[in-house]
C-alpha cells in the first residue's frame, strides 16, 4: 500500500510538473505578447505624436499665407507668393494623408495593383519635374542617368511604381545635406517569358543609416531618432508602403548604407512590354543637332539615325546661321534643327532667334535640355523655339515631337484645333452635394470656357439627363458619395436609359474615394475616368482636351 501511494504522489507530482512546465510556456507567451503590444503602442504613440507635428505644420503655413494674402489683396505679387506656399504645403499634407491611408489599405489586404499601357519616358520625367526642384532649393548635385532601354512602352500600374520611386528619391533629397549630391539612374535587361527588367538606383553621399535601423527600416511606424533628422517631416510609413509594393509587384529591393557615407536603393521589376505606337517621320530628312558637347549630341544623332533620319551635327550658333542661310539660297532646307543644351560660342536662345529670323515662322526648332521649362518657356517660345524635349533623352519623346511638327497637316491630329483650351459652346453637368466643392468644381470648369449645368444628387443627375435632348451634355462629372442615390447607381441607371448618348455620354467619377478599387469600381459603374480629390486643373483641362477635342 506504502508503494501504491507513493507510486500515485509520484504520478501526481509528474502531473503538476507538466502543468507548471505548460502554466510557465503559456505565461511566457503572454508576456513575449503584451511587450509587443506594448512595444507596437509605443511605436503607434510615437508615430502619432510625429503625424500631429507633421500635420499641423503644413496646416499651419496654408492658414498663415491665407491670413497673409488677406491683408495683402491688392497686391498681387504678395498674394501670388502666398497662394505658390500654400499650393506646395497643400501637396505636402496630401502626401502625408495617402501615407496614413494606403498603410490602412496594406494592412487590411485591400491594396491592388492596377495593369495598364505607359510611358517609361513621361514616367522619368514626371520624377523629374516632381523631386528636381526640392534639389535645387537645397543646392544639391542632382543626376539621371539613363543606361540600357529595351522597351519604352510597358504595363503595370504608373502610379504605383511613380510613389515607389518618388519616396525613395524624395527620402535621398530630404536626407542629404546642402550642396550634397545625389545619382539615379534606370536600365533595363531582359526577362523570361517576354518581360523586361526595370531596373532603378538611387545613390547619395547624405547622411546614411545605421546597421541597427537598416534592420527595421521597411517596419511601419519605424523612423530614424537624432538630432540630425528630427526636423526632417515624414510617416515613418514611406518605406514600408515601398516594400508593399515592391513585393504586390513580384519585384525586389536592397538597400546599402553607412552612417555619415550615405545610401544606396535598388528597385528590380519584371514588366510586360506594351505594343509600339507607329511614328510617321520625313522620309530621308537631315535635322541639325546644334550641341556642343559629344555625349549629349551622340545620344541625339544615335536616336535620329536609327529612325531613317540624317542628323548633320553642328558645335557653335554661327555655323548653324551659316548653314542655314547657304540651304536656303540652295534650297535644300533640312526639315527641323535640335538646339542642345549647350553651344561655344553664344546662348542657345540667341541661336534660336537668329534661326527663326532667318528661316521663318514655320520651321521646327526644337530645345533639347536638362533644364526645367516652365521657368525659360516665355523667353524660348519668344526666341522662336517650337518645341521642349526633356533630358534624360528618350527616342520616343523624341521622334514624337519631331513626328508632330514636320508632318503634313493631314497627317496629325485632327483634334488638335483646341489647344487653346477653349471650350465655349460645350456643355457639362456636375453632380456633387456638398456646396463648397459645388463651387470650386464649376469655377474650375467654367474657367475652360464649357457651361455647367449642376445637379445635387444622383437622382437629380439622371432626372436631368432625361429630361435633355440627345447628345445635350458632353460630359457628366459624377461624385460618389451623395443623397438620394449615389454616383454608382447614377451612372448604372444612365447607362441603362433608353436612348442613343446613354451610352457614349463620358462619365467621369469626381470623388473622394482615391483608391484603385475606387477606380475599378467606377469603371464596373460605366464610368469612363475618375478624377480624385483634391480636383487638380490639370487633370480636368487633360479630359476635356481628350474628350472634347
Amino acid at each position: 500500500m506504502e508503494h501504491s501511494g507513493n507510486g500515485a504522489a509520484a504520478k501526481r507530482a509528474r502531473v503538476l510538473a507538466r502543468r507548471a512546465a505548460r502554466l510557465a510556456q503559456e505565461n511566457e507567451a503572454l508576456r513575449k505578447a503584451l511587450a509587443d503590444a506594448e512595444e507596437s503602442n509605443q511605436a503607434k504613440s510615437r508615430f502619432l505624436s510625429s503625424m500631429s507635428h507633421d500635420i499641423r505644420t503644413p496646416m499651419n503655413a496654408i492658414m498663415g499665407m491665407t491670413a497673409i494674402a488677406q491683408s495683402h489683396i491688392d497686391e498681387k505679387s504678395r498674394v501670388q507668393d502666398c497662394l505658390d506656399k500654400i499650393r506646395t504645403a497643400s501637396v505636402h499634407l496630401m502626401s502625408l494623408v495617402n501615407d496614413v491611408l494606403d498603410m490602412s489599405r496594406i494592412d487590411s489586404g485591400r491594396m491592388i495593383i492596377n495593369e495598364e499601357r505607359f510611358s517609361l519616358a513621361d514616367l522619368v520625367h514626371d520624377l523629374a519635374v516632381i523631386v528636381r526642384p526640392q534639389a535645387v532649393q537645397k543646392k544639391q548635385q542632382f543626376h539621371f542617368e539613363i543606361g540600357q532601354i529595351l522597351e519604352e512602352c510597358l504595363v503595370g500600374d504608373p502610379l504605383r511604381l511613380r510613389q515607389i520611386l518618388v519616396n525613395i528619391i524624395g527620402n535621398a533629397v530630404k536626407y542629404t545635406q546642402e550642396g550634397g549630391s545625389i545619382r539615379v539612374r534606370f536600365s533595363q535587361r531582359p526577362g523570361d517569358n517576354g518581360l523586361v527588367w526595370l531596373d532603378f538606383s538611387c545613390e547619395d553621399n547624405g547622411i546614411g543609416m545605421s546597421e541597427e535601423f537598416l534592420k527595421r527600416i521597411f517596419i511601419p511606424f519605424e523612423r530614424v531618432h537624432s538630432t540630425a533628422v528630427n526636423k526632417i517631416e515624414g510617416t515613418g510609413l514611406g518605406m514600408a508602403i515601398v516594400k508593399n509594393l515592391v513585393d504586390s509587384m513580384y519585384g525586389d529591393i536592397r538597400v546599402e548604407s553607412q552612417e555619415g557615407r550615405g545610401s544606396r536603393f535598388t528597385v528590380s521589376l519584371p514588366l510586360p512590354p506594351a505594343a509600339r505606337e507607329p511614328v510617321v517621320l520625313p522620309k530621308e530628312g537631315i535635322v541639325l543637332v546644334a550641341e556642343s558637347r559629344d555625349d549629349r549630341a551622340q545620344l541625339i544623332e544615335d536616336c535620329l539615325g536609327g529612325s531613317g533620319l540624317t542628323p548633320v551635327r553642328l558645335e557653335t550658333g554661327l555655323e548653324a546661321v551659316t548653314y542655314l542661310t547657304e540651304a536656303r539660297y540652295e534650297e535644300r532646307m533640312p526639315c527641323a534643327m535640335l538646339l542642345g543644351q549647350e553651344l561655344e560660342d553664344m546662348p542657345v536662345l540667341d541661336v534660336a532667334a537668329h534661326v527663326r529670323q532667318l528661316a521663318g515662322r514655320d520651321f521646327p526648332i526644337l530645345l533639347v535640355s536638362e533644364e526645367d521649362w516652365a521657368p525659360m518657356e516665355y523667353r524660348a517660345t519668344r526666341a522662336g523655339v517650337s518645341a521642349f524635349v526633356p533630358c534624360p533623352l528618350f527616342g520616343s519623346r523624341l521622334l514624337e515631337t519631331l513626328s508632330r511638327l514636320t508632318c503634313a497637316p493631314n497627317e496629325m491630329d485632327r483634334g488638335a484645333g483646341s489647344r487653346d483650351g477653349d471650350y465655349s459652346g460645350r456643355r457639362v453637368l456636375l453632380v456633387e452635394d456638398n456646396e463648397l466643392n459645388l463651387e470650386i468644381a464649376s469655377e474650375l470648369l467654367s474657367m475652360t470656357g464649357v457651361e455647367v449645368v449642376t445637379a445635387e444628387n444622383g437622382q437629380e443627375a439622371v432626372e436631368r439627363f432625361a429630361a435633355g435632348p440627345e447628345n445635350y451634355y458632353d460630359i457628366i462629372f459624377m461624385d460618389i458619395q451623395m443623397p438620394v442615390m449615389d454616383g454608382y447607381e447614377a451612372a448604372r441607371r444612365i447607362r441603362s436609359l433608353d436612348r442613343a448618348d446613354a451610352g457614349t455620354v463620358w462619365i467621369v467619377a469626381m470623388t473622394a474615394n482615391a483608391f484603385v478599387e475606387d477606380m475599378r469600381l467606377s469603371r464596373e459603374a460605366g464610368m469612363n475616368e475618375h478624377v480624385s480629390k483634391p480636383v487638380d486643373l490639370e487633370r480636368l483641362e487633360d479630359i476635356l482636351r481628350r474628350r472634347l477635342n
